[in-house]
């Protein structure tokens, strides 16, 4: 699938535009800094959408060999891990309406790329979604296995916190992209904000329709891919549990 740049309309560019502005707003207080120079990396700006085969692409490819690829909407996971491993990303490319600023059931361009692709150009991140998506390959038909897959990649990918210069900064494109959730992650009184573990992780519900009862903070991005290892064995250790 390509991504047709021309087809956006004028429309679909200002949202882009407000979207961008105002988590732009807060995002350099309160996200990882690696995201934040990940923005200016990757070339995105507020006045026009991202291009990825002109601009994004080459600009990912010259820093960690990674590359987003078009995609209609949400990836079978089996082709999603795949492409994973394969160092390309998979991005939705229709944008949400202007009254869909707030709220959005079905992940759109603006998360997929605005809350995904800066922190494709460090390496360190792209090691671990690589590598963690090759072990998910390997299990990807066992059922038991993808629940708790799908529980790392939640609370890390896409909600999770990392700790910067003493400073707890949000890193995960759920929130990254969440005008509300960005704050509430870090400044809520409701959720509980606990250092990253394999085994809580394991032990803690994904909520997909309300913002996160709990968090995770790494140390690093490289903290992620050394702890894979771990995660094998923590997850053949359970899948014993449900034969």
């Amino acid at each position: 699938m390509k991504q047709n740049y021309n087809l956006y309309t004028t429309s679909d560019q200002e949202v882009w535009r407000r979207l961008f502005e105002r988590q732009m707003q807060k995002l350099p207080f309160i996200a990882s800094e690696v995201y934040l120079e990940g923005i200016e990396k990757a070339g995105f700006v507020a006045n026009h959408i991202p291009d990825f085969d002109n601009e994004t692409n080459p600009r990912l490819q010259t820093l960690t060999g990674w590359s987003v690829v078009a995609a209609d909407g949400l990836v079978p996971i089996k082709e999603f891990f795949e492409l994973l491993a394969d160092k390309k990303f998979p991005a939705s490319t229709w944008l949400r309406k202007i009254d869909q600023l707030d709220y959005l059931e079905e992940p759109d361009m603006f998360h997929d790329t605005f809350g995904h692709i800066p922190l494709l150009t460090n390496q360190d991140f792209c090691n671990f979604l690589a590598e963690f998506s090759k072990i998910s390959l390997k299990y990807i038909n066992h059922e038991v296995a993808v629940k708790f897959l799908q529980k790392l990649y939640w609370f890390t990918v896409e909600f999770g916190l990392i700790k910067e210069k003493q400073l707890t900064k949000i890193y995960g494109g759920g929130i990254i992209s969440s005008s509300g959730e960005s704050t509430y992650s870090l400044f809520s009184g409701v959720p509980t904000r606990v250092q990253y573990s394999i085994e809580e992780i394991f032990n803690t519900e994904v909520k997909i329709d309300a913002y996160q009862k709990k968090y995770f903070i790494i140390d690093s991005y490289d903290q992620l891919f050394q702890s894979l290892p771990k995660f094998e064995e923590i997850l053949e250790q359970q899948l014993l549990v449900y034969q």
